[in-house]
């Protein structure tokens, strides 16, 4: 990991980084138009930092990821690990106690991260990416305890002033 806290993102942020770190690992990627829509549903947050952003949906007592997304160069970091535990707390906090999710049946290494976290299998959806893969749908308890470690705690940066990411 490049060390950069995760921050919130908002709708009118400039979400071009988020759409081509979407682009570079989903087939069916999200453009900047689709994240901004969904950025704007209520009960919908995400966070991000340089080389990955997660996005969630809090409704009632109950949580969704929408999606992580990691660049494929900043894998093996612990870049996911950093971003589910901001997800995690952040629905947590918001009332959730429950966090549901669809991963890939065939993504061996979320399918690792999300089992540290607790998250069990608790149904399948057939066909579900792109009409060949299955998705499986995945639930934890809120709270957890990221990773076993009871002090275990990620701080989310306040979201920089006047900076352009973006920019080359």
């Amino acid at each position: 990991m490049n060390g950069d806290a995760p921050f919130p993102v908002t709708a009118e942020d400039n979400l071009s980084a988020l759409a081509r770190i979407h682009a570079a690992i989903f087939s069916e990627a999200w453009t900047e138009a689709t994240l901004r829509d969904m950025l704007k549903t209520p009960g919908t947050s995400a966070f991000s930092t340089s080389d990955g952003f997660v996005m969630t949906r809090v409704a009632a007592d109950e949580a969704e990821i929408l999606t992580l997304a990691v660049a494929p160069d900043a894998r093996g970091r612990g870049l996911g690990t950093v971003l589910l535990s901001v997800a995690v707390e952040h629905a947590h906090r918001e009332g959730a106690r429950a966090m549901f999710l669809e991963v890939g049946a065939s993504n061996v290494p979320a399918r690792a991260l999300y089992k540290r976290f607790g998250f069990g299998e608790v149904g399948m959806r057939k066909a579900y990416y792109g009409g060949n893969e299955d998705a499986l749908i995945l639930r934890v308890d809120l709270p957890i305890i990221p990773l076993g470690n009871s002090k275990a705690s990620i701080t989310v940066a306040a979201k920089p002033r006047g900076n352009d990411r973006d920019a080359d």
